[in-house]
């Protein structure tokens, strides 16, 4: 036996059932159309966002100086340079008493410019401070792998930790 759930939509009395039925599919049927490829918009549109940026997990060590420390102090944080070259993110340190950190332009193995100073915001912390942006040569040098972060400290003067900032 077939349940008759007509009734359930239409009353009992009503005589023209099947003609409100097929109004009502015609009328949900657009409805949950544009439903459908709306949601499927957003998801892509939401899923460009979050890629349109990238995010560079670091770690530091002396071994990656120039020249090597030999140092045993260490360091990791995450550096994000969003789609419009802005940049973000933190280091945290151990086995350092840093006196400064930067991010700099050059490659693995070579000493470069600064670019962005970082600022100490706790004990081992170092920043990215508020506003910092990339010109489009430096967005390209670090699209290439070509920046690092280093921390200073009395001892090593010209660095005593480096991680190179790979996208």
């Amino acid at each position: 036996m077939k349940a008759d759930y007509t009734n359930v939509c239409f009353p009992p009395d009503n005589q023209n059932k099947g003609k409100q039925m097929t109004t009502l599919l015609k009328n949900i049927s657009p409805s949950l159309f544009a439903s459908v490829a709306l949601a499927l918009l957003l998801g892509a549109c939401s899923t460009m966002s979050m890629n349109s940026g990238h995010t560079s997990k670091v770690t530091l060590d002396g071994g990656h100086e120039v020249p090597p420390t030999g140092s045993a102090a260490t360091g990791s944080g995450t550096i994000v340079i969003a789609a419009d070259k802005s940049v973000s993110g933190s280091v945290t340190t151990a086995g350092i008493e840093g006196k400064m950190a930067h991010i700099h332009e050059a490659a693995m193995g070579k000493n470069g410019p600064v670019l962005v100073p970082l600022t100490k915001t706790g004990d081992n912390t170092w920043s990215v401070p508020a506003g910092a942006k990339l010109t489009d040569a430096q967005y390209a040098s670090y699209m290439a792998g070509n920046l690092y972060i280093n921390v200073h400290s009395a001892a090593n003067p010209g660095g005593e930790i480096r991680g190179q900032l790979l996208p």
